[in-house]
């Protein structure tokens, strides 16, 4: 998955380990939106640009939601420790 992954990982909360229940919905929405499998790119265009490409308005929405609300969670994380 690469870089929403690494937020995970660089904060020590590996495969949901003090995770609450809504970042670990936002972590299954990203993933989610950012899974390429069954993907196909005869053109070399690159499997994740295809996908962005057939997101709805709904799934767009619902992804730039999700890092919005993962990126402050792990601000407050951060700042109350």
């Amino acid at each position: 998955m690469g870089e929403a992954d690494l937020g995970v990982v660089t904060t020590g909360r590996g495969c949901g380990q003090d995770l609450d229940d809504n970042a670990r919905v936002w972590i299954k929405t990203i993933r989610k939106t950012m899974d390429t499998t069954g993907i196909e790119d005869p053109a070399g265009r690159g499997t994740s640009f295809i996908k962005a490409e057939r997101l709805s308005v709904d799934d767009k929405f619902d992804f730039s939601r999700a890092v919005d609300e993962l990126a402050h969670w792990f601000d407050r994380e951060f700042w109350s420790s």
